[in-house]
């Protein structure tokens, strides 16, 4: 396995990974508009692993200066490894990597935001030393029909 950073031509794999991960089809056409334009800002690092060419895992990530730290942060912001490759070790490298990047790019810490529904996602962060201190509160701005957690909605 190895392990890059993403370019343009990883799009289309890495919106497959991140739609199964999500359970559902995203717009691709505002999916590729949103990459594109992080590929090319220094606030953010995509994280790749691939095999001969093949895209297996991604870790999207933002460095922010924060006020309330008074630090740089990184924010994971998509983490998604191929069903087909769990459980072998490429999100404990993937993870890894992302925090030496983060710690190269000046943060001193680096967060994430998990759907409650994730326990096995919960499970992994933990392992890696994540510690759960923070509440995230989310509210729909244009459908505030939509009251429950779901994932693929």
């Amino acid at each position: 396995m190895k392990y890059r950073k993403g370019n343009l031509d990883d799009c289309k794999a890495i919106y497959s990974l991140v739609c199964d991960m999500e359970n559902k089809e995203l717009s691709y056409d505002r999916f590729f508009a949103i990459y594109r334009d992080q590929v090319s800002d220094c606030h953010y690092y995509c994280l790749v692993c691939e095999e001969d060419g093949t895209v297996f895992g991604v870790l999207n990530m933002r460095f922010e200066a924060q006020l309330h730290h008074a630090e740089q942060i990184a924010e994971i912001l998509e983490f998604a490894v191929a069903n087909t490759c769990r459980n072998k070790g490429i999100g404990k490298e993937m993870f890894f990597q992302s925090c030496q990047i983060a710690k190269n790019n000046g943060c001193s810490q680096i967060e994430v935001a998990c759907n409650q529904l994730r326990k096995n996602t919960h499970r992994f962060y933990m392992r890696e030393g994540m510690q759960n201190f923070h509440y995230k509160f989310s509210k729909q701005l244009f459908d505030e029909s939509i009251q429950q957690n779901a994932i693929g909605k």
